[in-house]
C-alpha cells in the first residue's frame, strides 16, 4: 500500500494533543510527515513537558497510521518540547541542592504498603551499583530509616562547610541520611503542625553537608497533604515512584499520589510504579504463588494511567525480618530478592535517563553516564 503524505496529515486532523483544545494539525504540533517507502516520520513539538503527555501523543499517531494503513508500517515519532516562556503563576519549583544530581521522591497514597522497606531496598541497591546515594526520611510522624539501617542510636555530628556550620547526615552500609528519627527518643511522639515539620525538613534538606550524591531518594509519608508540597516548594524532583500493593483501597489512593505529581502545580514525571507484596511463596513450596491482595492490580494501574510499570516485589519474610534487624535485604547476596530489587532499580535508572534525556532539565544537575548500571539497555 503506497502512502500518501496529503492522507497522512488528514487523519492527523482527528487527534489531538492531551489537554489541549485543537488537533494535531491545527495547532500546528505536527512540523512535518516524511515518507519512505513502507516507512513514516512525523516529527511533533509539544509545549507540555510531561512524560505521559509525549508517550500517549506517540501511542496516539501509532495506532492512527496502523489503523489507517498496515499494522506492518514502521513509524517513527520525533518529539521536541518547547515549553513557553511565560512561566505558570502556580508552578511550584525548589531550589537545586549543590552536589546532588538526581532527587527521586518515592510515595504512596495509602500507609502500610511497604514504601520505606522499598526505599531503602532501592538504596543499598543503588550504592552496590556505584552510586553515590543519600535518603532524606521526609516521614516526619513516623520515621523508620534509623530503624531499617541499624543507626537508630546515632546523632548527626556537627561539620563546617564554607565557614557554616552543617549537619553531617549518618552514613550506613554507603548510604548517607538523616531522619527525624535521629533528634527525638524513639519512644517520643512528633507533635507539630504543619509549618514547623515543614522546618525541620528544609533544615534536613539545606543545612546538611550531603556532598557529592547521584541520587537522593525522598521517603515520603503516605497521602498527599503538606510535607509533600513542602518537599516539592524546597526541591527540584527529578521525578516520582507510586509504591502500591494490588489491593483496590491501596490503589485508589496510589492513583491519587500519581494524581497529585502530574497536576498542573506540581508537574514532576512520574517515573513508574512499584507493586509491593504483589504474591507470597511459601519457602517449602517454591514454585506455588498466592496471590494474597490480588493480582497485577498496580500492574493494571500504571497501563491505565500511561505510566511506567516498575517491577514486583513479593512477600518474603526475609524482607521483614532484614528491615528489622537494621540490614536491609537487598544486600543477601545470590538471593531472590537481590535479583528483585536489581531489577527495580535497573529500570528506575534507566526512566531516570529517558527521563533527563527527553524533558527539559530541572535546577538540579542531570545523570549523564550509566555507571554502575552495565545491565540496562541503552536506547
Amino acid at each position: 500500500m503506497k502512502l500518501d503524505r496529503k492522507e497522512i496529515l488528514k487523519a492527523l486532523e482527528t487527534i489531538t494533543i492531551a489537554g489541549e483544545g485543537k488537533n494535531m494539525i491545527e495547532s500546528g504540533a505536527v512540523t512535518n510527515v516524511l515518507t519512505f517507502g513502507d516507512e513514516v516520520v512525523v516529527d511533533l513539538t509539544i509545549a507540555t513537558p510531561a512524560m505521559h503527555i509525549k508517550k500517549r501523543a506517540e501511542d496516539d499517531i501509532r495506532k492512527l497510521i496502523h489503523e489507517t494503513y498496515s499494522p506492518e508500517i514502521k513509524v517513527k515519532v520525533n518529539i521536541k518540547v518547547e515549553v513557553p516562556e511565560k512561566e505558570n503563576p502556580n508552578q511550584i519549583k525548589g531550589k537545586a541542592i549543590p552536589g546532588i544530581k538526581n532527587i527521586i521522591a518515592v510515595a504512596s497514597g495509602k500507609g502500610g504498603v511497604g514504601k520505606s522497606t522499598v526505599t531503602a531496598n532501592l538504596a543499598v541497591t543503588l550504592a552496590k551499583m556505584g552510586f553515590n546515594v543519600g535518603v532524606l526520611d521526609a516521614d516526619i510522624y513516623g520515621p523508620s530509616m534509623p530503624i531499617m539501617f541499624d543507626v537508630e542510636n546515632e546523632k548527626p555530628n556537627s561539620t563546617t562547610v564554607d565557614g557554616r556550620s552543617k549537619m553531617k547526615p549518618i552514613e550506613s552500609y554507603e548510604v548517607k541520611m538523616l531522619s527525624i528519627g535521629f533528634f527525638t527518643a524513639p519512644s517520643q511522639a512528633v507533635i507539630w503542625r504543619g509549618p514547623m515539620a515543614s522546618k525541620a525538613l528544609n533544615q534536613m534538606i539545606f543545612d546538611a553537608d550531603w556532598g557529592q550524591l547521584d541520587f537522593m531518594l525522598i521517603d515520603l509519608p503516605p497521602g498527599t497533604g503538606d510535607i509533600h508540597l513542602s518537599i516539592m516548594q524546597a526541591l527540584p524532583i527529578t521525578g516520582a515512584v507510586v509504591v502500591s500493593t494490588p489491593q483496590a483501597v491501596a490503589l485508589a489512593d496510589a492513583k491519587k499520589g500519581v494524581a497529585m505529581f502530574m497536576s498542573d502545580a506540581i508537574n514532576v514525571p512520574v517515573l513508574g510504579i512499584i507493586e509491593n507484596m504483589a504474591y507470597f511463596t511459601p519457602e517449602e513450596l517454591p514454585n506455588n504463588k498466592y496471590y494474597i491482595f490480588g493480582k497485577e492490580g498496580a500492574k493494571n494501574l500504571a497501563d491505565d494511567l500511561n505510566v511506567p510499570f516498575l517491577g514486583e516485589v513479593p512477600i518474603v519474610q526475609s524482607i521483614r525480618e532484614a528491615g528489622d534487624y537494621g540490614r536491609p535485604a537487598a544486600l543477601q547476596t545470590a538471593s531472590v530478592i537481590e535479583s528483585v530489587f536489581e531489577e527495580l532499580t535497573r529500570n528506575i535508572v534507566q526512566e531516570v535517563v529517558d527521563r533527563n534525556e527527553n524533558l527539559p532539565p530541572t535546577e538540579a544537575i542531570k545523570i549523564t553516564t550509566m555507571a554502575g548500571c552495565s545491565a540496562v539497555k541503552k536506547k
